[in-house]
């Protein structure tokens, strides 16, 4: 399939709500084709000089539209894809465009490997002092909170490459497993370094029946 594409160093999920700022011409461009024509476009992960993968996205609303033509937009991310071709400038357009193949997905996790996922997230939380809302496994899914976990930006595509719910689950398990472990020894150093310093109070010894 070709798909207009607007390539960025961002990772966007299926599900996802998408805010842009648009002001090259050529993207201006895209979005009033967008608008005409209800077309959807790519945002391909522009990471170490590479475009293999990115995301479709529709566009919702043009929430701004300022006097020199600028606009603030709101798309919605639909699905992952593998970048086939790319050239810089479709027929006739400003923009670049390129064929893409869609990513067959798998969603067979079961609600216990989500529960569990979503308890470490609780407890990563925790362990940040950051407010967590709870979630009903049912509604949760592996793009929901994977921008608010700590992933880094390639851990992020790599997770965007995961085909299957289950593996991208597991992704997240090994990452929080690894993140909390970090951050409890973290949490540790830093309540023995407060600790230095202070008086202590020492309760006295008895030496009577002390033997060597």
């Amino acid at each position: 399939m070709k798909l207009p594409l607007f390539p960025l160093q961002s990772v966007f999920y299926p599900g996802e709500t998408v805010p842009l700022h648009i002001f090259e011409e050529r993207y201006k461009q895209l979005i009033n084709d967008c608008r005409k024509e209800a077309i959807t476009f790519g945002i391909p992960v522009f990471i170490n000089n590479m475009m293999s993968y990115g995301t479709e996205v529709q566009l919702v609303e043009v929430v701004n539209t300022y006097k020199n033509g600028e606009m603030d937009v709101v798309c919605v991310g639909r699905q992952v894809f593998k970048v086939l071709s790319f050239e810089s400038q479709m027929d006739g357009k400003l923009y670049s465009g390129g064929e893409v193949q869609f990513l067959e997905v798998e969603n067979d996790a079961d609600e216990d490997l989500r529960q569990e996922v979503l308890q470490k997230v609780e407890v990563l939380y925790d362990l940040m002092d950051v407010p967590f809302t709870k979630t009903s496994p049912k509604q949760f899914n592996s793009y929901s909170l994977a921008h608010k976990m700590g992933l880094s930006f390639e851990q992020e595509y790599e997770l965007l490459q995961i085909s299957n719910e289950k593996d991208r689950l597991l992704y997240i398990k090994e990452h929080l497993d690894s993140t909390t472990s970090l951050l409890s020894q973290v949490n540790r150093t830093k309540a023995v370094i407060e600790m230095n310093g202070h008086f202590k109070n020492f309760d006295p010894l008895d030496f009577e029946d002390f033997k060597i």
